[in-house]
């Protein structure tokens, strides 16, 4: 069995493969400062909710944007999986993509493995939304090359900045508001976020496929991505396995097998 674990700044996936299909994903939030130990407690209990134990793991795939969380991470492979891990980024980890960026190594781990992931299923040109602690807009050209993109706040800082830099302003969960014009404060905050969230999504995607100048299609994907479900205008699929998916093609392009 593979495990795939994808780090964000906010969450932590884990997610494994039994060679035929995805069996488990499991959600942390991310902390820099949990050991190897303690992902392994967290971690055998739920597997075991499924049937599975740590010793099944034969194999393990990494990517992280927090660098700090990698120690642990490859230490949890290596002690409890007895896998050595084959972790996105590093020196001599094929990717078996053309990155046209001015500076090539500007390319997040989790960008990168979007691309792979969106380019096994759909057809390029592709626009690959991702939205976590950042919400990226990723350009993938017809040939499958990465060709840059756009960075914006994510929807939960957004929220965040707002509570912290406003004395009188709570916080509040975000929520899809059935008016766009709030009758009090929660309301109004939620409607401003949501709404002015999903005409960001929308306008810089048509901006993307003005500049672009043909067709292209829009996959969306990140752990608050469901919510946008219907009220984007823009976004052709919603897929929340595309970074597993991509975290599989980067087993596999390395000589990983699941036999």
């Amino acid at each position: 069995m593979l495990l795939a674990i994808d780090c964000g700044n906010t969450n932590t996936l884990f997610a494994v493969h039994d060679g035929k299909t995805w069996v488990a994903q499991w959600r942390s939030g991310t902390d820099s400062t949990r050991t190897a130990d303690e992902h392994a407690v967290w971690l055998s209990q739920l597997m075991s909710l499924q049937g599975f134990k740590l010793s099944d793991i034969t194999g393990c795939v990494i990517s992280t944007v927090v660098p700090q969380a990698l120690f642990n991470l490859r230490n949890l492979s290596r002690r409890y999986c007895n896998a050595e891990p084959v972790i996105v980024g590093e020196p001599g980890v094929l990717m078996d993509i053309e990155v046209r960026l001015d500076r090539p190594q500007d390319a997040g781990a989790d960008r990168l493995v979007n691309a792979l992931g969106a380019r096994s299923v759909y057809q390029g040109p592709l626009i690959i939304i991702d939205s976590g602690t950042a919400t990226t807009f990723d350009v993938i050209g017809a040939d499958g090359a990465f060709e840059g993109g756009i960075i914006a706040p994510g929807i939960n800082l957004s929220m965040q900045a707002l509570h912290a830099a406003a004395a009188k302003l709570p916080r509040v969960a975000i929520a899809k508001p059935q008016r766009v014009m709030g009758k009090d404060t929660v309301s109004a905050m939620q409607s401003g976020v949501f709404w002015g969230y999903i005409d960001l999504i929308d306008g810089l995607v048509n901006r993307l496929k003005t500049e672009w100048g043909a067709p292209m299609t829009v996959v969306a994907t990140g752990g608050v991505v469901s919510l946008f479900e219907g009220a984007s205008r823009t976004i052709d699929h919603y897929d929340g396995d595309l970074t597993i998916r991509g975290l599989m093609e980067v087993w596999k392009l390395n000589g990983g097998s699941l036999d």
